[in-house]
């Protein structure tokens, strides 16, 4: 099956004719076409009415060739097909609409270590195309230039930007353990999402209180529940340690700020003896460099904020800051997350 990609951004292109925003701004006119898909020359997406010798299949936006290679498109705004064949060879899905919908698909089976997957409908919802190499690496995707030609069980050409996902081998290696620190609505727990949106399973493990009570934080942990894929699991738990040794899955650990605070209440730290605090973040280093699974954890970062007016506040300070020096010499990778961007530690 020869698959022809034509245009591989969103109905307008990338840029927007007129569009001034600064995605747009900082790309040459026609930097990608809107997207167009024709295979072997004879079927255009969407497979509407295939001809003779191709099936159609997920309602027009699969197509099976007569070589019984198997192709998926899924444009924005399109849930996940439930029916159609066991697994798809390529897929060609809209990846800045809900990227989660790759993570539907390799949970259900429907894409593989050897699924081809290539993110199009490229537009301005992300701010460049190295930004969107950056996530398309984390989602095990990549992109390609308008007028590729992908041939299934063959390597793409060497025009491809970034290595081909059908040779699981030529994957770039994924932190095992990521430590995520920024400010208070610094974009960290959307930073920490985004890099296992693509994954079939996952689980959130929230250390804050619920919100009863107090309607502002309701309002923050409510935010949070929708904005997660809805096949995530959720664990609320201040017992980290266990929750670590005991994953069968990648674990996104929001937040040490909120951890430690139940720490310190739990001890009665606050005025009295904090040596349980030491050891208690003793035992969650030591669970971080034994994790069996990979960890995303995000952080406050309190080294640049004003000096807190109480010995308890300095004593917390002074405890997640050496925390968080400790976590990060045991991580693959530590970023500060500044309004919404990454600064690389």
């Amino acid at each position: 099956m020869k698959i022809l990609v034509s245009g591989t951004a969103g109905g307008a292109g990338w840029p927007e004719p007129g569009c001034r925003c600064a995605s747009c701004a900082a790309l040459p006119s026609g930097h990608r076409r809107p997207f167009e898909l024709v295979v072997d020359g004879v079927a255009r997406f969407p497979f509407d009415d295939p001809p003779s010798g191709y099936r159609a299949c997920a309602g027009g936006l699969g197509l099976a060739g007569p070589d019984g290679s198997r192709l998926l498109c899924l444009p924005r705004g399109r849930p996940v097909p439930v029916d159609g064949p066991a697994r798809y060879d390529v897929v060609l899905i809209d990846l800045l609409d809900r990227p989660e919908r790759l993570g539907e698909l390799r949970r259900a089976g429907l894409a593989d270590d050897r699924t081809v997957v290539v993110a199009v409908g490229l537009d301005h919802r992300v701010r460049s195309e190295e930004e969107l190499a950056r996530r398309l690496r984390l989602w095990g995707a990549l992109a390609v230039p308008d007028g590729t030609v992908l041939e299934t069980g063959r390597a793409l050409p060497g025009t491809a930007i970034g290595e081909w996902p059908g040779d699981s081998n030529a994957r770039p290696a994924t932190a095992w353990r990521t430590l995520l620190l920024g400010g208070s609505r610094s974009g960290k727990s959307a930073e920490a999402e985004l890099r296992l949106a693509a994954e079939p399973y996952v689980t959130y493990v929230a250390t804050g209180p619920s919100g009863a009570g107090d309607g502002e934080w309701a309002a923050r942990v409510r935010a949070h529940r929708e904005r997660r894929p809805a096949h995530w699991a959720t664990v609320e738990t201040a017992d980290l340690v266990s929750a670590i040794g005991q994953a069968t899955a990648p674990l996104l650990i929001d937040g040490l700020g909120t951890w430690l605070t139940a720490v310190f209440d739990e001890h009665g730290a606050w005025e009295g003896d904090r040596a349980p605090v030491r050891e208690r973040c003793d035992e969650l280093v030591a669970a971080w460099r034994r994790t069996p699974v990979r960890l995303v954890a995000v952080s406050d970062e309190v080294g640049m904020g004003v000096v807190p007016a109480t010995s308890s506040g300095r004593s917390f300070r002074d405890a997640l800051g050496r925390l968080n020096e400790r976590l990060a010499a045991e991580s693959e990778y530590v970023a500060l997350v500044v309004a919404g961007r990454l600064l690389e530690l």
